[in-house]
């Protein structure tokens, strides 16, 4: 995991929740990680990381990921044991 990756999970773990975070680099974080991606239809996206499953929408026609994705992206995270 590099600088910009630990920056994210930071971002991801503050208060109050940042909702101007790129999706992408949500993406990039969970890849980074160790996670697998399985691409479904349209902007549906599922993550497995640790033996833990996260389904996500991209989101469209914005790039940036509102706070309930943000927390459900901490919430995976925590699961799958990881914190900043």
């Amino acid at each position: 995991m590099n600088r910009k990756h630990q920056k994210t999970l930071e971002a991801i773990f503050s208060y109050p929740v940042n909702g101007a975070m790129e999706w992408r680099k949500i993406e990039a974080l969970f890849l980074a990680l160790g996670a697998l991606k399985d691409e479904g239809q349209g902007s549906a996206v599922t993550f497995f990381l640790n033996d833990k499953r996260a389904d996500f929408h991209r989101p469209h026609p914005d790039k940036e990921a509102l706070r309930y994705r943000i927390k459900a992206a901490r919430e995976f995270l925590e699961k799958a044991g990881f914190k900043p």
